[in-house]
């Protein structure tokens, strides 16, 4: 029997890469698939307070067990941006084109490019929150390399790898991956707490 998650997300890119991180065992909803047909804003500053804000405003609205997850690119000599605005960096609209054509024309001139990708998870699970970080150094190439993934994944080349997430299969990535990292670890707690047992 599966146990099921509910993920405060309407981002089907994530929804698909987290499943296949999940123990079989474990399957997540996005809100589409739940029904829920909101866009929750992003407003803060830090990753935790976006993840928290869109996982208690789903926990408000169902009463059910839920979590979310903010990520993002912090690139060391930008200060750490695009940080919380990865996915907004060239404008709202959310364009991963144009996200890394603006990330490449700000580091043109810049021999420096270490960066890591950060995820946090807020998980509120009986009226308790709960936070899980993982994150994955890196450097960030000259020009974009590979089909797969999605954002900043053609630019970001993980420490231990000559390529970037979007040359690698899910399964090379996620020897890296920073959101496989923040998520062995909530599962590692609902496990503790017997969550996906039967």
């Amino acid at each position: 029997m599966k146990q099921t998650l509910l993920f405060a997300t309407n981002n089907q890119h994530k929804v698909e890469e987290i499943q296949k991180i999940l123990p079989p065992n474990y399957q997540i909803i996005s809100l589409n698939e739940a029904g829920i047909h909101i866009d929750i804003e992003e407003p803060y500053n830090t990753f935790e307070e976006n993840a928290y804000k869109k996982a208690q405003t789903i926990y408000e609205l169902t009463n059910q067990d839920c979590f979310s997850e903010d990520s993002g690119l912090e690139v060391d000599i930008l200060d750490g941006a695009p940080g919380v605005k990865s996915a907004r960096y060239a404008g709202i609209e959310q364009n991963y084109q144009k996200n890394n054509d603006k990330l490449l024309i700000e580091l043109a001139d810049k021999q420096i490019r270490s960066a890591r990708f950060r995820t946090v998870i807020c998980l509120i699970m009986q009226h308790h929150t709960h936070y899980f970080e993982g994150i994955c150094e890196g450097t960030i190439g000259y020009s974009a390399k590979g089909n797969h993934g999605f954002g900043y994944d053609p630019l970001f080349i993980p420490i231990g790898s000559h390529y970037t997430f979007a040359e690698m299969d899910i399964t090379e990535k996620n020897k890296f991956s920073h959101r496989k990292k923040a998520f062995d670890k909530m599962i590692a707690f609902l496990e503790s707490q017997a969550y996906g047992k039967n």
